[in-house]
């Protein structure tokens, strides 16, 4: 097939949860390939400093906010998408929250709101454009999931319970769509210091425990998860279907250390 498999020239995606994080470099690493690329979060501000970035890099760009936790919000991002680039190849789900704090006092409406987001936000996301997806026959779709669908990890049992549900929607949506032209699979980055988690890495037992476990010994860069949302994203995999491929340094390879 070769490497003009990975070219994602005449390609469209949105990213949802594009403007910060993972989602930031994920959507410039799409532009960067050759793609298109609507990123979409709740604020407006950043959601078109980003389109500029994108449009910057050569490509077009469409700046339309939006929220997990309103469908027609996503709806409304569809059909702006759609108007802009004619059609949506790629959906990339980054949409995510956590909260560390002990599991025996975690509020339900603290763990009703991370599952809300993280994981029925994922499902939302993918009903409205995989019903767009499955009518043109053609789709890849990404999801973001975590060494947390793996692995249990200190005092945020919200956050893996919902990442382990998205692997496992991940591969549901795979056996259900994949027939019909759109391939469903997730990313599980290992440790990226980001907005969201950097206070729980940065000097801390945490971090350090973390250092100490994954082979490489360094933390990841979110640019390092470009190269996987890419080839996901592009015809070099056409027949790959329901895979969470793990992006971590060798963490979950990791037994004793020393």
């Amino acid at each position: 097939m070769g490497l003009k498999a990975l070219d994602l020239s005449g390609k469209s995606s949105v990213v949802i949860g594009g403007t910060t994080g993972i989602g930031h470099a994920i959507a410039l690493g799409l532009a960067e390939a050759g793609a298109d690329v609507a990123p979409s979060s709740r604020r407006r501000d950043l959601v078109e400093q980003v389109a500029g970035e994108i449009r910057g890099l050569g490509r077009r760009s469409v700046a339309c906010p939006s929220d997990v936790l309103e469908r027609a919000s996503l709806e409304a991002l569809l059909a702006e998408t759609i108007g802009a680039f004619g059609k949506v190849d790629i959906l990339v789900n980054c949409a995510g929250r956590t909260k560390r704090a002990p599991t025996l006092d975690f509020g339900e409406q603290e763990w009703d709101t991370i599952l809300e987001t993280n994981l029925t936000g994922t499902l939302r996301a993918a009903q409205v454009f995989g019903r767009h997806m499955l009518g043109r026959g053609y789709g890849r779709i990404i999801h973001i999931a975590s060494i947390a669908s793996f692995v249990a990890l200190y005092e945020v049992a919200a956050y893996a319970a919902s990442k382990a549900a998205v692997a496992s929607l991940t591969t549901s949506l795979a056996l259900e769509w994949g027939p019909r032209g759109v391939c469903v699979n997730a990313i599980a980055p290992g440790v990226f210091p980001t907005e969201l988690n950097r206070s729980l890495l940065e000097g801390t037992g945490r971090g350090r425990e973390f250092l100490m476990r994954i082979p490489m010994r360094r933390f990841g860069d979110v640019k390092e998860l470009c190269g996987a949302a890419v080839f996901l994203a592009s015809d070099a995999a056409s027949y790959v279907n329901g895979e969470v491929l793990v992006v971590d340094g060798g963490f979950l390879a990791s037994g004793v250390n020393q």
